[in-house]
């Protein structure tokens, strides 16, 4: 289809489509990048002043934090990416100002019980977890609801396109903050144990989350306009929640092998593996980049019946997150013995771990954005049932692997199912939509 083809609207938005989401996505991916190595360096210190049982101990404890915080948004933070770009797209602001306060206030409330209720189980129920695990928990307690709300504030900056102001505070602020707490109570004489740890993250949630919203909450005054509030909560629910059961399928697809080997390793083997996790996560910061800049365009261009540009969008996202991915890939494979190393001696054995990791990435990125299409344009449950599928069987799995081939059968493991579930959702967003998503498809969009 030549451009001339086109309606006029449909030609200026590829003409930016050619530079938006690449520009916002290398935005989102340089801050990822220097915000995980602020966060490394926060990793290494942690482990260099604990020591690796304490750190082990560190290392679960932020699993789960990270994983409930980043799910008691109920799903409105990727909500917001789907329902408040299509309602302005419309003209209906009353319905994207309603949709803004009404995320909040959920958040805030689920977040909040959530974590009253884990403060009640560990006063009435302590023989529950090991001693070095209290003081750790209770902190963390304080994190996630923190960790919730700047979830929320980043969704609705991304529905405006201002990747910068949805990811800086989190991914840089948050982490520079991380690290400069670390270094102070090293200098301080702070104890090295879990809980000091946490108790730098807790400082650094509080400051990042409160400057992002005072920055969002003034942005917001200026590009939407006050008016009036109108509420959907049945749709807006009907689609987050599936969302949120996603988001915790996906923490806990992440997180599941070091779950897993918490159960059946040291603390000191779990401290080693989640060191090399940490390392592969700026693999993972390619898609998360590319998705950050593209998920709210696909809502936009679904509200204006635009085939053509989601087309091009999905062939776009999925060439770029593969390449991309297998770039960074080989970077890190190649600087890995030295990035190992800064943890402390005798990690070397990690680097198959992290080959076998960076391995199903790469492998799940040539499948292309399926799961972004489902969330977005429709098909959110059945998302959510191909990755809670894809989390039983990455959980059962390591419990196969784990015992013959202990951290290496967990890295196995996890690469499997990712690939598998990559595979899942490519084929299931090229049925309900007929959008084909693997880098290798050629067919337009029906």
């Amino acid at each position: 289809m030549s451009a001339t083809a086109l309606p006029l609207r449909a030609f200026r938005h590829l003409r930016a489509l050619k530079i938006g989401p690449q520009r916002a996505a290398l935005t989102v991916f340089a801050i990822r990048v220097g915000a995980a190595g602020f966060a490394y360096g926060a990793q290494v210190l942690a482990a260099r002043m604990m020591g690796w049982d304490a750190y082990g101990i560190f290392a679960s404890v932020w699993v789960w934090t990270a994983m409930l915080g980043h799910t008691l948004t109920l799903g409105l933070s990727q909500g917001a990416c789907r329902f408040v770009p299509g309602d302005q797209a419309q003209g209906d602001l009353d319905l994207a100002r309603g949709y803004i306060r009404a995320g909040a206030l959920v958040t805030g409330g689920a977040a909040l019980a959530i974590a009253g209720l884990g403060a009640a189980l560990l006063m009435l129920e302590p023989d529950l977890f090991a001693p070095a695990y209290w003081a750790p928990i209770a902190v963390a307690l304080g994190v996630m609801p923190l960790f919730a709300l700047q979830d929320y504030l980043e969704g609705v900056a991304r529905s405006q396109n201002w990747v910068g102001l949805a990811i800086a505070p989190p991914y840089l602020l948050r982490q520079t903050l991380m690290m400069g707490c670390m270094i102070a109570a090293i200098l301080l004489g702070a104890p090295p144990r879990a809980e000091v740890a946490m108790a730098c993250m807790l400082i650094a949630a509080a400051g990042a989350t409160g400057l992002q919203a005072a920055l969002l909450a003034a942005r917001l005054r200026r590009s939407l306009p006050a008016g009036p509030h109108r509420y959907r909560w049945r749709a807006w629910l009907g689609t987050s929640l599936p969302i949120a059961a996603i988001d915790l399928a996906n923490a806990g697809f992440t997180f599941v092998d070091v779950i897993v080997l918490g159960a059946l390793v040291s603390p000191a083997e779990v401290g080693v593996y989640f060191a090399a996790t940490r390392i592969q996560q700026f693999v993972v910061f390619v898609h998360y980049a590319v998705s950050a800049a593209t998920l709210q365009r696909y809502s936009a261009a679904q509200a204006q019946a635009n085939r053509f540009l989601l087309a091009e969008l999905v062939r776009r996202q999925g060439r770029m997150t593969a390449a991309a991915t297998l770039v960074v890939g080989g970077a890190i494979l190649a600087v890995s013995p030295l990035l190992l190393a800064m943890f402390g001696p005798g990690l070397g054995a990690s680097v198959p771990i992290l080959c076998i990791l960076i391995a199903g990435s790469v492998g799940a990125s040539l499948f292309g954005p399926g799961e972004d299409l489902l969330t977005m344009l429709g098909g959110e449950r059945l998302c959510a049932g191909i990755t809670v599928g894809s989390l039983v069987a990455a959980a059962g799995l390591c419990l196969a692997l784990v015992p013959a081939f202990g951290t290496l059968g967990a890295a196995m493991a996890v690469a499997l199912a990712t690939m598998g579930r990559a595979a899942l959702l490519a084929r299931a967003a090229g049925r309900i939509h007929g959008l084909p998503t693997p880098v290798w498809a050629t067919g337009m969009a029906r």
